[in-house]
């Protein structure tokens, strides 16, 4: 349930064979965390911010740079912290058990110096943007800190992965315009619905794993068919919420449009490829695909269809 798509082949060194070096133990960090699926989260927040500047004006390239920044120290430190709470696990589990921390290529003291390092970064980003961004950095730091326990606890951990990168979303906001209102709220909720969405999917792959040692998650407490039809209702949710938003936007353009259409059309062909029958209610070996590369597509092409309306918009 962590966001961390299944590998087709096992790129890692043997079991305690770490990469050395500088580079090699920054590779391993980066890995660590898998720092590429930073992909999922920072577009929604640079394409609220995009949306947050008034017409015909650009966020300073300061706000950009914080934003940037407090997006990789939250996100790295809410994964690095995960890798941390789920290392017996992960080890236990034949899908995750070469990842770094069981793997021995990363210690544990090594991944709590990254957490660490990853809070001060955030903290220091966040204090840089308006006073309600660091009035909220408790809330966030709640939020980032409470997922990685929740599959103990409660099927809702995807619900609560969704805040965490929806919250992003609404914080890129904030960072322009020091204020909330309905209009980062919807966004925020539509970025929450398609991370839920799109995990429960990934954690249908662990629903044996996850049942057997008792940890909680939405495939384990319905089962793999009702599971993806909350998937599915997660993802509809998505596309109205968007709608929504581009209806009450003060001059939203056929761009943002457009991204409600194409995100549409993606979400559709993302649960058209892991369709299964009676028998298989899920094709597991596409959740790869489905995981990572059409969801990474959607994120992109959700900013890049924002930043062609404040182009070519205002």
């Amino acid at each position: 349930m962590t966001l961390n798509p299944p590998n087709s082949a096992n790129p890692h060194p043997a079991k305690g064979a770490g990469k050395s070096g500088v580079l090699g133990r920054v590779s391993e960090y980066a890995d660590l965390v898998k720092f590429e699926h930073t992909i999922f989260a920072l577009p929604f927040a640079l394409s609220a911010m995009l949306l947050a500047a008034q017409p015909h004006q650009w966020p300073s390239l300061p706000t950009v740079l914080w934003i940037v920044l407090a997006m990789v120290g939250g996100r790295t430190y809410a994964m690095g912290l995960n890798r941390l709470i789920d290392a017996r696990i992960d080890g236990q589990n034949p899908r995750t058990q070469m990842r770094s921390i069981p793997a021995g290529r990363v210690s544990k003291k090594e991944a709590w110096g990254l957490v660490l390092a990853s809070a001060a970064l955030l903290v220091f980003a966040t204090c840089q943007l308006p006073l309600i961004c660091v009035q909220l950095l408790p809330v966030a730091f709640l939020v980032l800190t409470i997922y990685s326990y929740m599959k103990l606890f409660s099927p809702l951990a995807h619900l609560v992965l969704g805040v965490a990168l929806g919250s992003s979303a609404v914080g890129g906001w904030l960072a322009v315009t020091g204020e909330l209102g309905w209009l980062p709220v919807i966004f925020g909720w539509a970025v929450v619905l398609w991370v839920a969405g799109f995990d429960i999917i990934y954690a249908c792959q662990d629903y044996g794993f996850d049942r057997d040692l008792g940890l909680k998650s939405i495939p384990v407490a319905l089962g793999l068919p009702q599971a993806l039809m909350v998937s599915r209702a997660c993802h509809l949710g998505t596309i109205l919420l968007m709608a929504g938003f581009a209806w009450l936007y003060p001059g939203a353009s056929v761009f943002f449009w457009l991204a409600v259409v194409i995100t549409a059309g993606m979400l559709l062909y993302e649960h058209w490829l892991i369709r299964g029958d009676r028998q298989t209610p899920i094709r597991l070996e596409k959740v790869n695909e489905a995981f990572f590369n059409i969801n990474g597509k959607i994120s992109l092409g959700v900013f890049l269809l924002v930043l062609c309306q404040k182009l070519f918009v205002g």
